[in-house]
């Protein structure tokens, strides 16, 4: 009787500690809260499990336990977290819509991709309004649009460059 207990304590101390776990919070690009038990790049840990120490076992001056004091400055700390997430979101997707919005103003003309890949080229009006909702989109992401000066000459394109290959590898025997 006495080992049927012992093992059934056992059992469910293992269940509790299961029970337990860190909770992540992130924000995708959309600006969406999203919170999870699995880590993410760019999420942050806002409750664990795994309680932190102190050296001295003494806590702070005028605060009773630490562990209010504690609380305050994990929340602070994701709380900056979260402010930093959301700016660099916001970063990006302004220069995604201040690049969109220069590629269309200096095209001349201005196509979509079809399914197979082909190039669909938009009517002049079709284009006008493109352009138009990029700068609506960079107005809204950025709070202003860029000045294009056409007279600018449009940056060359990166070149891909080429993976490296081992000719040794490459070539037939």
């Amino acid at each position: 009787m006495l080992r049927v207990v012992s093992i059934t304590a056992l059992v469910l101390a293992g269940a509790c500690t299961l029970a337990r776990a860190d909770v992540f919070r992130w924000v995708d690009e959309q600006g969406v809260i999203h919170y999870s038990d699995e880590w993410v790049p760019g999420s942050v840990v806002v409750k664990t499990t795994v309680k932190p120490h102190s050296d001295s076992g003494v806590a702070p001056s005028g605060v009773s336990g630490g562990g209010r004091l504690n609380e305050q400055l994990a929340d602070q700390a994701n709380s900056r977290a979260v402010q930093q997430d959301v700016a660099k979101v916001r970063d990006s997707q302004c220069n995604w819509a201040k690049d969109r919005y220069m590629k269309a103003i200096a095209s001349r003309r201005v196509y979509n991709e079809g399914k197979d890949g082909e190039r669909q080229y938009m009517t002049d009006a079709e284009a006008d309004a493109y352009r138009e909702q990029a700068r609506k989109d960079v107005l809204q992401a950025c709070g202003s649009v860029p000045e294009w000066k056409p007279d600018q000459p449009i940056p060359e394109p990166k070149p891909i460059p080429e993976p490296k290959v081992n000719p040794d590898l490459a070539t037939s025997e």
